[in-house]
């Protein structure tokens, strides 16, 4: 565990320094996610799994929803009732987003306010599904795991 944890640090590092937004998020997405599924799973299965879809994750974020989506996003967790989906269109990219956040919960790890929800979001027509976690940090502003 340790060892990935260093390389996918490494790796991190050296792709932030020569790629595009997208391409860094994607990697920091995948680099999280594989660690997450390995403390989880305990086994290389759940490894890759958390790196797919931290990857899928981390590439959306990165490089497809600009300032515009982030706002929205934001709003989704701060604002969105459990179970009930907000959605919305990107006026400039023409993206399209749909969140459905669940109930607020305290994370006993890091004592922090977490909510969990589905993204599905339309990039050029192609229909993308994940699910991700966001937490308020010491400001009150929800940051993506």
């Amino acid at each position: 565990m340790k060892h990935l944890s260093i390389f996918a640090l490494l790796a991190l590092l050296l792709l932030s320094s020569c790629a595009t937004r997208g391409q860094t998020g994607a990697a920091g997405g995948a680099a999280a996610g594989a660690l997450i599924g390995q403390a989880i799973g305990h086994n290389t299965g759940a490894t890759l799994i958390g790196a797919a879809v931290g990857g899928m994750l981390g590439y959306i974020v990165g490089n497809e929803m600009d300032k515009y989506d982030r706002e929205q996003l934001n709003h989704a967790y701060e604002r969105g009732m459990s179970n009930q989906r907000s959605s919305w269109v990107n006026p400039d990219s023409g993206n399209q987003y749909a969140v459905t956040p669940q109930p607020a919960y305290q994370d006993a790890s890091s004592s922090q306010v977490c909510r969990r929800a589905e993204i599905e979001a339309i990039i050029d027509g192609k229909r993308q599904k994940t699910y991700s976690t966001a937490c308020r940090d010491q400001y009150g502003t929800w940051q993506l795991r």
